[in-house]
């Protein structure tokens, strides 16, 4: 994973903060959320090269060191941008999205491009998967019918992940978090990886109203709370090592993490017609989420915000940690007077504090702050885009299946030739060795020291 990078801000600007700091962002309405979104969009696009000439389509500028954003960013952005268009029916960067997310299929249409390789986590793979999912659920135009379709993408995706050769022996089970065995954190297995293949496949399950997919959840679910990686309070951690079958827990504690967990929980939930038991989770889960990671009902980032210690990567968690609780008010609508008054109040706060230069718009990350942080970046700005856009959830049409007007076409198949890298193990390179995980040599490095408070009695 990144390391923490923001840009730095030319020292005019922040010599002249005064001239910018006039809070002009609203959300006081429909039309206001409408055209702050519209501006977020804009601005958060800013850090999108690939359609110039000379660029790769779909990426953000990265690896490191040639960028501050490994891959899997590349495809949260469309994500966000999905939802975006979803919420606003602003049209104006769908083709961008397109071109963005299908340049990225790679040659098996799956989602592992091979240049890639060195990075690829089931995580980083998941990300794609999901915003692929994202685009057949809220019927996102369709690619043209020689290009690979959202849902078989997603398909791809999970049917490379349930792959026998995914899933071995040790911990009793669970995805590792790198895909290549030659990778740097082959030997971990995290919430992350886990948490992509259980939202997929619940997403999958209610989409195609089938049961494989439904187990296959189910199954992932039962041995995250197993091995330990949830507890009994519904803590998420990170992950641990295979060599100590997963006893040496990470107890750091991310929130997309819970975000994932909960999304992929209202989709069984609903695909289950509101099975007590998924209630229960998803309540658990839930009331542990705004105890966790809402301080004053304001998103926050409780691993690294404090002392702004947080990775590249941690910077755009608060984004999909309020697009995914929003879509879960649309499916699981028990959940939305619970929830919806806390994520209006968060990203109102959020708003507050984009007021940075040059033209008084520009995102932070500390919202709870209540004044910009100087920390900038594309997570920054899609964390916003996503708290400001959903806020029109009311007026949109929720997810939608197969059965009920969904239109993108898909493949059972799909995944089915790709490359398993049991026998070409990829070369690791000394820039580009982890991905969508976030258990980085950071915290490797700090596990004693930054994260050492949330093993204490846990």
């Amino acid at each position: 994973m990144a390391s923490y990078l923001s840009r730095a801000l030319p020292v005019a600007l922040l010599l002249t903060g005064h001239l910018v700091s006039a809070q002009t962002l609203k959300i006081d309405s429909d039309d206001s959320i409408t055209s702050t979104s519209k501006t977020l969009a804009q601005n958060v696009m800013t850090y999108y090269h690939g359609n110039e000439s000379g660029q790769t389509p779909g990426i953000l500028p990265g690896p490191p060191p040639a960028g501050d954003y490994y891959w899997w960013e590349g495809g949260a952005l469309w994500g966000a941008m999905i939802d975006y268009w979803h919420y606003t029916g602003d049209t104006t960067y769908n083709d961008v999205v397109t071109q963005a997310m299908l340049w990225q299929v790679g040659p098996n249409k799956d989602y592992m491009p091979p240049n890639v390789t060195a990075s690829l986590g089931n995580d980083d793979q998941g990300f794609w998967g999901m915003s692929a999912m994202l685009a057949a659920e809220v019927n996102f135009p369709n690619p043209p019918s020689d290009q690979p379709q959202w849902l078989a993408l997603a398909q791809a995706v999970f049917n490379t992940q349930a792959d026998p050769g995914r899933h071995d022996s040790t911990c009793n089970g669970g995805l590792r978090w790198q895909i290549p065995f030659s990778n740097n954190g082959y030997d971990y297995k995290n919430s992350i990886a886990n948490g992509c293949f259980f939202n997929l496949g619940a997403r999958l399950a209610r989409y195609l109203n089938n049961q494989t997919y439904a187990d296959w959840a189910e199954k992932t679910w039962d041995w995250v709370q197993g091995v330990g990686f949830m507890d009994a309070d519904y803590r998420i951690f990170d992950g641990a090592h295979v060599e100590t079958n997963c006893t040496d827990i990470n107890k750091a504690q991310f929130s997309y993490n819970n975000a994932v967990y909960l999304l992929g929980a209202a989709y069984m939930y609903n695909y289950t017609d509101g099975d007590s038991k998924w209630e229960s989770r998803i309540n658990g889960l839930l009331d542990a989420t705004l105890r966790d990671f809402f301080r004053n009902d304001v998103a926050y980032e409780i691993a690294c915000e404090e002392h702004m210690t947080c990775t590249t990567d941690m910077l755009s968690f608060k984004g999909y940690l309020h697009r995914w609780m929003t879509t879960m008010t649309q499916i699981a609508p028990f959940t939305a007077q619970k929830v919806l008054p806390v994520l209006q109040k968060s990203a109102q706060a959020a708003v507050n504090q984009c007021t940075g230069p040059p033209d008084g718009t520009t995102c932070g990350f500390e919202w709870a702050s209540g004044t910009f942080d100087n920390s900038v970046g594309a997570g920054q700005t899609m964390n916003v885009l996503g708290a400001v856009s959903s806020l029109l959830v009311g007026k949109a049409k929720p997810p939608v299946t197969n059965a009920t007007g969904g239109t993108s076409e898909g493949d059972p198949n799909a995944g089915s030739g790709s490359d398993s890298f049991t026998n070409a193990p990829a070369p690791i390179t000394s820039g580009d060795r982890a991905g969508a995980g976030i258990l980085t040599a950071i915290v490797l490095a700090s596990a004693a020291g930054t994260f050492a408070w949330m093993s204490l009695g846990a």
